[in-house]
């Protein structure tokens, strides 16, 4: 049987900033088609760094990075890249700029080469499926903590990733809506997800395995998601 390419490959991955001490050190990573991993780790411990060092927000000082069985060494590779992985920022005000949430949620479909009609039913499907249409035509800076997070969630879900990243995706939510988001990406068909989280809730509900960022590299953690 012939196994399928990895669907991200971190080798031997190094990363500081500036001239601090490094954040990552030799890291080797695979996100295999299926699986669904939790990446614990303390404050600072690298793994809001990991999650950008993937899709070439930031570049490694050493290493290779690999998407979808593709090598990413130039910016059009992370182009390629960032169709097929989606990231849901810990910080949601980096993903909104558009001057409605329809517009935000139907700005990656577009991109990707919808037609506009299209992108819009995209758009308002996936507001409706997450419980938030009413906030279509909102401005969102003028939107709650938690409406922001839930609109920026709908910016990646909208562009059918096959792979998700999600930063820390429930805080701020009250548990009836974190519950609702947590349905909603249970649901969602992606071949793998990658979680950051300090809620052990959803790390048990959304993933299968745990790894942990310590000492500038990555293991698989002996414990449980949770």
């Amino acid at each position: 049987m012939v196994l399928s390419d990895p669907l991200i490959e971190l080798n031997d991955i190094d990363f500081s900033y500036s001239s601090e001490a490094p954040v990552l050190r030799g890291v080797n990573f695979c996100l295999q088609d299926g699986a669904r991993v939790a990446l614990k780790g303390g404050n600072g411990a690298g793994k809001t760094t990991l999650f950008h060092l993937i899709l070439g927000l930031i570049t490694p000082s050493a290493g290779s990075i690999a998407v979808m069985g593709r090598r990413c060494s130039r910016e059009e590779d992370f182009v390629h890249a960032r169709r097929h992985v989606g990231l849901v920022f810990q910080d949601p005000d980096d993903q909104l700029f558009c001057p409605t949430v329809v517009e935000d949620v139907a700005f990656g479909p577009l991109n990707m080469g919808l037609r506009s009609a299209e992108a819009l039913e995209r758009a308002e499907d996936t507001l409706d499926a997450l419980g938030i249409y009413h906030l279509r035509d909102r401005v969102p800076y003028r939107l709650s903590g938690g409406e922001k997070r839930l609109v920026s969630v709908a910016t990646v879900l909208a562009m059918k990733p096959d792979v998700l990243l999600l930063d820390e995706p429930t805080a701020g939510l009250d548990q009836s809506v974190a519950d609702r988001l947590i349905q909603v990406i249970r649901s969602y068909p992606c071949k793998g997800l990658l979680l950051i989280s300090h809620d052990p809730g959803i790390s048990s509900a959304l993933t299968n395995r745990a790894f942990i960022l310590k000492n500038h590299n990555i293991e698989e953690d002996s414990g449980s998601p949770e």
